[in-house]
């Protein structure tokens, strides 16, 4: 299984002071060298950690894939054509909110993300969609012909007894599944951490995990490179 790492928190410690330091493009840098297989940033709306310039200069400085976070908008679609990042990620967003929060309604804007995914699959980018483990929604996600599906783990991550995980678990599985079969490729992210990664190997055929919070958080205490190769151990 491959690791995506998420370097915006990075850039949110970076932009607490509103200088240059910690260096985003330093942080991919050492992620790639530490066994990363990719890294993914989300350059939101408000630009409140990933800025324009920093996924300019990852694009140019790294020698792994790029995966490109961005609500499905105009804004954010044109921007990637001009960078040309090699996947996209769309992911829900609202200005109020502190993280993600649960998966991309495909379903109800099958036509507007539909029309985004032509445009930017015919740029030669690789497309994902960040959904909740939600048959209709793996569905959608392969009728408008999204390269992959991003399961959505916050629930999984957040479950507050076992029996709650293992039903969480569940529906990430059957989502994998059904998405496999219908010939999309799966990834998964969102709230997983050092205790419960491990259970990402349950699910058959997951090609990566996309991870940042938990990661970011370890390297305050034994750095960058040991938090992203003790990761990477869990899962590969």
């Amino acid at each position: 299984m491959k690791l995506g790492v998420n370097i915006d928190h990075v850039a949110t410690l970076r932009n607490a002071r509103g200088g240059i330091e910690p260096s985003v493009l330093d942080a991919a840098i050492v992620s790639q060298n530490a066994g990363a297989t990719a890294i993914t940033v989300h350059l939101r709306e408000d630009r409140r950690h990933i800025l324009d310039n920093d996924v300019i200069e990852l694009k140019k400085a790294l020698k792994i894939n790029i995966n490109l976070e961005m609500a499905a908008v105009e804004e954010m679609k044109d921007f990637a054509l001009k960078v040309r990042p090699y996947s996209c990620c769309l992911v829900p967003e609202r200005r109020q909110e502190l993280t993600t929060e649960g998966g991309l309604d495909v379903v109800s804007r099958k036509d507007e993300i539909g029309k985004i995914v032509s445009e930017l699959k015919n740029a030669g980018i690789v497309i994902s969609l960040f959904i909740d483990p939600d048959l209709e929604q793996v569905k959608a996600a392969h009728d408008i012909k999204s390269d992959y599906i991003e399961l959505h783990t916050g629930c999984f991550s957040n479950a507050k007894d076992e029996i709650e995980e293992e039903f969480e678990l569940g529906r990430l599985k059957a989502a994998a599944k059904y998405g496999q079969e219908l010939g999309l490729k799966v990834n998964a992210g969102h709230g997983l951490n050092y205790k419960n990664v491990v259970r990402m190997r349950e699910i058959e055929g997951l090609c990566e995990l996309n991870i940042g919070h938990s990661i970011i958080s370890r390297a305050i205490f034994v750095g960058l490179d040991a938090a992203v190769s003790e990761m990477f151990g869990l899962i590969a």
